[in-house]
C-alpha cells in the first residue's frame, strides 16, 4: 500500500490554515472535475484530490493524520509497501456529523486503500452502531448534539477482571487564524468485565452539546486489545504462547503457566509435544455467559550450550539419536 501525503496533493504547506486548504481545493477541482477537464487522467486526480481534501479540511482528521505522518517512514516494508501502526489512530476523538466521519463514502470505490485502511474502518464500525437511526430531537427548535467515537487500547486482563481506567483523548479544533490546534480530555471509565474486541462502551452525555434545549450527544469507545507478544484473541477464545523445555515437549511432565488472567495453573505437557501443539483450557478464555476457552499453543525453546558440561550433555544427546535428522522428520 502507498503512503499517500496529502499535504503534496493538494500543493499546500503542512502549517497551511483552513483558507489555505479551501483554496487549494477549489483551484484543483476546476482543473480536474471530470464535467470540465481535458486532462487525461481527470477523473483519478479529481478522487484524490477529493480524498486529501477529506482528510485535511477536517481538524481532527488532519491531526491523526498528521501524527501518524510524522514518522511514517517506520511503517516502509521491504518491498516499499507501507503499513500503518496497529491501532494508529487509538486515542484519536472525532465527531460524527460534518468533523468526523458521516458522511464518509467508505467501501464505494472512492477512496484508496491508504485511506481505507486509515479511516475506513472506524467508518463502518460507526455506521453500524448508529444502525441508520435519526438524530433524535427536543423539539422543533431543538436538537440533539452529535455522538463522539475513539478507539481506546486495553489490557487483555482488564477484560477477564473488569476495570476502571483513566483515559485521555485528543482531538483538535481550528482558532481564529484558521490552525489546527490540538486539544485533549481525560475521562474515567468503567471497563465491564467480558468486554470484547470491537465492542463499543457507551459514554451518555460526553458528546457534543444539543441545541435549544436539545440532549448532548454520546461518547463511543471501541475496545481494541493492546498488543502482546504472549497471546491473540479470536472473539472470547484466547491463544497463549508457552515455551517449554526440549525434555518437557519430550517426554512430558507438569509446568505451571501464568493466564491472562493473572493467576496461575497447573497443565500437562503430553510426551512428544512438538511446536505448536495446543492444549486446551475449556472455559478459560475471556468471560461471558458462555465464556470462551484459553489454548495453550506450546513452542519447545532451546538452551544454549555455554559450559562445557552443557556442550557434554548436548553431544550425548546427539549420540543417542544417531539417525535423527531434523530437516526430514
Amino acid at each position: 500500500m502507498e503512503f499517500k501525503d496529502y499535504y503534496k496533493v493538494l500543493g499546500v504547506d503542512k502549517s497551511a490554515t483552513a483558507d489555505d486548504i479551501k483554496k487549494a481545493f477549489r483551484k484543483l477541482a476546476r482543473k480536474y472535475h471530470p464535467d470540465v477537464s481535458k486532462e487525461p487522467d481527470a477523473a483519478a486526480r479529481m478522487a484524490e484530490v477529493n480524498e486529501a481534501n477529506t482528510v485535511l479540511s477536517d481538524p481532527e482528521k488532519r491531526a491523526a493524520y498528521d501524527k501518524l505522518g510524522a514518522n511514517w517512514q517506520a511503517g516502509m516494508g521491504p518491498d516499499g509497501n507501507y503499513q500503518p501502526p496497529p491501532n494508529w489512530d487509538a486515542g484519536f476523538e472525532f465527531t460524527d456529523g460534518g468533523g468526523g466521519f458521516q458522511g464518509f463514502s467508505s467501501g464505494d470505490g472512492n477512496y484508496s486503500d491508504f485511506f481505507e485502511q486509515l479511516f475506513g474502518q472506524a467508518a463502518r464500525a460507526q455506521r453500524a452502531q448508529r444502525g441508520g437511526a435519526g438524530r433524535a430531537h427536543g423539539g422543533s427548535h431543538s436538537m440533539r448534539g452529535e455522538d463522539h467515537h475513539a478507539k481506546i487500547e486495553l489490557e487483555l486482563r482488564d477484560a477477564y477482571l473488569g476495570a476502571e481506567r483513566t483515559i485521555t483523548l485528543q482531538s483538535a479544533r481550528l482558532d481564529e487564524q484558521g490552525h489546527v490546534i490540538p486539544e485533549q480530555r481525560s475521562l474515567q471509565v468503567k471497563i465491564p468485565k467480558g468486554v470484547r474486541e470491537g465492542q463499543m462502551i457507551r459514554l451518555a452525555g460526553q458528546g457534543s452539546p444539543g441545541f435549544g434545549g436539545g440532549a448532548a450527544g454520546d461518547l463511543m469507545l471501541q475496545v481494541v486489545f493492546r498488543e502482546d507478544a504472549r497471546w491473540r484473541v479470536q472473539g472470547k477464545d484466547v491463544y497463549q504462547r508457552v515455551r517449554v523445555s526440549p525434555w518437557e515437549a519430550a517426554i512430558g511432565g507438569a509446568v505451571e503457566v501464568t493466564t491472562p488472567a493473572g493467576g496461575t495453573v497447573e497443565v500437562t505437557v503430553p510426551a512428544g509435544s512438538g511446536s505448536g501443539r495446543k492444549l486446551r483450557l475449556k472455559g478459560r478464555g475471556i468471560p461471558s455467559a458462555e465464556p470462551g476457552d484459553l489454548y495453550l499453543e506450546l513452542e519447545p525453546a532451546i538452551p544454549s550450550a555455554i559450559t562445557s558440561e552443557q556442550r557434554a550433555a548436548w553431544e550425548a544427546l546427539a549420540k543417542a539419536y544417531p539417525g535423527f535428522n531434523p530437516r526430514l522428520a
